[in-house]
């Protein structure tokens, strides 16, 4: 499906970016263009000795903010598909700098969605965050108003071949967000910090990152949320699997910290269906949808009072965590 095809990644030099580019290049060895589209020159330096131009000629690195509307019109060209990466993702970071959130995940939101129905784009991924489903916090606020634009650009289409979609997903084990890079570091000192015993968080590889979006693209039709259905862990059994034996020092929940993640809240169950893999919550007006759904992947609707929250949820022994870790 990807061969031929041109595909722009907005924050790609990112955890998931890094992944996705590692990915695609080994799965499809005709790529017409894969575009790198961020802010930060040095990281695109750094990305670009990995992945550089003259090994692969489909590659492309594009300075632009998402705030800046004209260049990402520029930018997006004859560009096939779109992964929505770019974010503003610090949760005390965007508590103290709620404006400069806003302007980045709502408005970038937005540009990104008229830049697209300008360009001949066949397909956009957005991706979300566990923070977007019952927000407590702006982060998590401004990524469900992000959703909530991606799911309405399908009504404003009008004619063109387009079409908008959801990847939520809660923490992504080794990445830059995750608390694990961190605990390592802190394995030499023999004492981690963590903020509240209790806590829980689901998991997510990178990879399982990646091929989720990458089944969106093959089998999405518009309008859907996308939620994997992934084990969780608890914060105390991470510490033993990384450093059984250290201290562990408790600080505290931090402001608009979560103590479990939800990924899909009672309020969404109603629209809602589950399949083998993932979760599908429906835009409301979706009895179209449903059906596709039913007859495709054999999908059932939820219970009426289900939700998926980390904390209700599979967990992960300190065993499957440690070989998850350092294999």
């Amino acid at each position: 499906m990807l061969n031929k095809k041109s595909i722009l990644i907005t924050g790609g030099t990112g955890s998931f970016g890094k992944e996705w580019v590692k990915h695609i290049l080994k799965k499809y060895k005709k790529i017409k263009r894969l575009v790198i589209f961020s802010r930060d020159e040095l990281k695109q330096f750094e990305m670009e000795q990995e992945f550089s131009i003259k090994k692969y000629p489909c590659m492309r690195y594009f300075i632009g903010d998402i705030r800046d509307r004209d260049r990402l019109t520029m930018a997006l060209r004859d560009i096939d598909y779109v992964i929505h990466a770019a974010a503003l993702k610090q949760v005390p970071t965007a508590e103290y700098n709620p404006i400069e959130t806003i302007k980045t995940n709502i408005i970038g939101a937005q540009n990104l969605i008229e830049a697209c129905l300008e360009n001949k784009v066949k397909k956009v991924v957005a991706l979300s965050t566990d923070k977007a489903s019952s927000p407590i916090n702006l982060y998590g606020a401004t990524k469900l108003c992000s959703d909530k634009l991606f799911i309405a650009a399908n009504n404003i289409k009008g004619k063109k071949k387009i079409s908008f979609l959801i990847v939520r997903y809660g923490n992504v084990m080794g990445s830059r967000g995750s608390v694990i890079p961190s605990f390592i570091k802190s394995k030499k000192t023999g004492s981690l910090t963590i903020t509240d015993k209790r806590m829980t968080r689901f998991n997510l590889t990178l990879l399982n990152s990646v091929e989720m979006v990458e089944w969106s693209f093959k089998n999405s039709i518009g309008g859907e949320i996308f939620v994997p259905k992934i084990p969780s862990y608890k914060i105390l059994d991470l510490a033993k699997a990384i450093c059984p034996n250290c201290k562990i020092k408790t600080v505290g929940i931090r402001t608009g910290e979560k103590l479990h993640e939800e990924l899909v809240s009672i309020g969404e169950s109603q629209n809602t269906l589950e399949t083998k893999k993932y979760y599908i919550i429906l835009p409301t007006q979706h009895k179209s949808l449903l059906s596709i759904y039913k007859k495709k992947f054999k999908a059932k609707k939820v219970d009426k009072e289900f939700f998926f929250r980390s904390n209700k949820n599979r967990f992960l022994s300190v065993s499957e965590i440690k070989k998850l870790i350092f294999q």
